[in-house]
């Protein structure tokens, strides 16, 4: 698929397919990500989609105008999936925590997809409003602006890296899949505690723990560190507001002395 602009009328034009389905973003979307899921990369050509949709390859151009527009509506609604149901608590951190293990799961749910979009920017609606919520959250929790910037950086470049490496696990066939676990347990765990004290001392809980994606644990150191620069900034707010009212009442203190003098 090459780019290629179309009018906004003809690509909001929706035809019945010759199965009787009519197209629309949503269902072109829904099914490149199948297709994904089911072939990888490769999926996402115009004759793989048109087939898939019972119409003529040329109609995916009245929606989007190259494969990679389409990959970036992909992205986007791979975080729409993240965001859907999701609602506040007030909680900053209890809320923070529970939009990166849904990043996490939505990414896991269509890996192959994951591994195309996972390090893209899109611009567009979902991305949006996801940026929108992360932000607020820190600075209704009191972050300063620069802070809450640089948490934001570091959570959603955390969550989208955990993502991509844990999808492309999920991606990979079964036998190599087996073949990495089997090396934890047959090479790591077997290690001379003589010339490799640390693992040998570790390698049940290591070659246990290797089974499972490290992003929980990460996620609350990150929240952990959050957390404590917040009660930094906090205080450092405090004791700016306390100096700048001590010096208002050791003014209004003299103030008000000289007026008893008089």
């Amino acid at each position: 698929m090459t780019d290629r602009v179309i009018p906004e009328p003809q690509r909001r034009r929706r035809r019945p397919t010759k199965q009787g389905v009519v197209l629309s973003a949503e269902l072109i979307v829904d099914t490149a990500i199948r297709l994904i899921g089911q072939h990888g990369a490769d999926a996402l050509t115009v004759r793989r989609l048109g087939a898939a949709l019972g119409a003529d390859p040329s109609a995916v151009y009245r929606y989007f105008h190259s494969t990679d527009d389409l990959l970036l509506a992909v992205a986007d609604d791979l975080i729409g999936q993240a965001q859907h149901g999701w609602q506040p608590t007030g909680d900053w951190r209890a809320d923070l925590r529970a939009i990166g293990l849904r990043i996490h799961a939505a990414y896991q749910a269509h890996p192959q997809a994951a591994l195309l979009a996972a390090h893209r920017t899109t611009g567009r609606a979902h991305e949006i409003a996801a940026v929108e919520t992360i932000l607020g959250i820190l600075r209704t929790a009191g972050f300063p602006d620069p802070e809450a910037v640089r948490v934001y950086h570091a959570f959603v470049d955390q969550s989208l890296g955990f993502a991509a490496l844990d999808a492309a696990a999920l991606a990979l066939p079964a036998p190599a899949a087996a073949a990495d676990l089997r090396v934890w347990q047959a090479s790591y765990a077997r290690l001379d505690a003589t010339t490799h004290p640390h693992i040998a001392a570790t390698a049940e809980l290591l070659t246990g723990d290797m089974r499972r994606s490290g992003y929980p644990y990460a996620l609350d150191l990150l929240l952990d560190a959050a957390e404590a620069r917040l009660r930094v900034a906090s205080h450092d707010a405090a004791g700016r507001n306390h100096a700048a009212g001590g010096d208002s009442s050791a003014g209004g203190d003299d103030s008000a002395g000289d007026v008893h003098d008089g």
